[in-house]
């Protein structure tokens, strides 16, 4: 396994308090509806937002000056009144030969977020944050440590997924799969997740397909109903990582709002209404969560309902006093859960030895004082 570390280009800001309001639009911010408007009212014809979406997520431009189509006047007004990108790449980590590539962006107001693009042989997965930390305050989790500092906007989720594509790209490789289990819950910035959604999905750009996107909640049960009412078929997964409530609440705080009970319920809703599969992220601990009387109960808890289960051995943060259990406990962990009826695999987490544990790399950087 080699590690390889893109050291920082970017000159470091510190974060400032920047009101939503006052921070600048990007053209990933904007449905192609809304660019069409925003170019008509500046006089332009409304064929130019095709033409720019086209370069933005089909040809992946890095700035305005690569859409040679437009007049040269158009470019330079779009770059000062509608930037492309809100984030700036601040620094990239690589292992796994290549196969996992972990990069750290800015945002405007200096905040630092991650995205994780990982290449299999038969798929390219990026990994979105939606959130500069979290609120969740799962008790194994570097991210949920940090708390929340802010939601991210619409096209703060886009420009990594676009950069992600680009990255992809440069590998001879085209990107495949999204899924929202990077930093943030994404179930509390909902709408500027399912606009993403709506961008990404915009046949005129990037034309990405819901069903290739994944959402990972920690269990706030009435937007999974709001997003089985959703016209995008994006996938639904969930962190359960416990079978019963006083061991779930012990990891996943949230779970005192919206205990188990309700969860599973919730999601047997979404099945019947969708038809749609539900993947349970289960992250193994060692001696907490990990005994053959969990998988037993786990195996109770979701029998009979359409669903997967992930097994996620802990990627260890120094931040939590957990560890991951050996490969025997993990393996029979999952054979008592297929025993039973329920389909499961064994995920392993990517990266280990680039803090590709959500947050960590964010967290070495900032206490470097970068």
């Amino acid at each position: 396994m080699t590690t390889t570390q893109t050291p920082s280009t970017a000159p470091a800001t510190r974060p400032v308090r920047l009101a939503r309001r006052n921070r600048p639009v990007s053209l990933y911010d904007l449905t192609l509806a809304e660019l069409e408007e925003r170019l008509a009212g500046d006089g332009v014809p409304r064929y130019r937002a095709r033409q720019i979406f086209h370069w933005a997520y089909r040809q992946l431009a890095v700035d305005y000056d690569a859409m040679t189509v437009l007049p040269k006047a158009l470019r330079a007004d779009l770059a000062t009144r509608l930037p492309l990108t809100p984030l700036t790449p601040v620094r990239e980590v690589q292992t796994d030969d290549g196969e996992t590539i972990k990069t750290l962006f800015r945002t405007v107001d200096g905040q630092h977020i991650e995205t994780v693009l990982m290449f299999y042989p038969d798929r390219t997965t990026v990994c979105v944050s939606c959130q500069v930390g979290c609120a969740v305050g799962c008790s194994f989790c570097a991210t949920g440590m940090m708390g929340l500092t802010r939601n991210l906007t619409a096209g703060e989720m886009v420009a990594q997924v676009v950069a992600a594509a680009r990255r992809a790209r440069e590998a001879g490789r085209t990107l495949t799969n999204i899924v929202m289990m990077g930093m943030g819950e994404p179930f509390q910035n909902y709408d500027a997740t399912m606009r993403m959604v709506r961008i990404l999905h915009e046949e005129e750009g990037m034309n990405f397909g819901a069903r290739r996107i994944t959402v990972s909640t920690s269990g706030l049960v009435p937007f999974i109903d709001r997003l089985a009412r959703e016209p995008f078929q994006v996938k639904l997964a969930v962190s359960l990582h416990a079978p019963n409530d006083e061991l779930r609440s012990s990891l996943v705080p949230l779970n005192r709002r919206y205990p188990i009970g309700e969860l599973i319920a919730a999601c047997r809703r979404y099945v019947g209404e969708t038809g749609r599969r539900v993947t349970f992220e289960y992250v193994l601990i060692d001696g907490v969560n990990d005994s053959d009387a969990n998988a037993e109960e786990l195996a109770r808890l979701l029998r009979g309902l359409l669903c997967h289960v992930n097994l996620i051995p802990l990627n260890p943060t120094p931040a939590a006093p957990f560890g991951r259990p050996s490969v025997e406990r993990i393996n029979r962990f999952e054979q008592i859960l297929r025993a039973r009826g329920i389909p499961a695999t064994v995920r392993y987490s990517r990266g280990v030895d680039i803090s590709a544990a959500c947050g960590q790399l964010r967290a070495e950087y900032e206490a470097a004082g970068a």
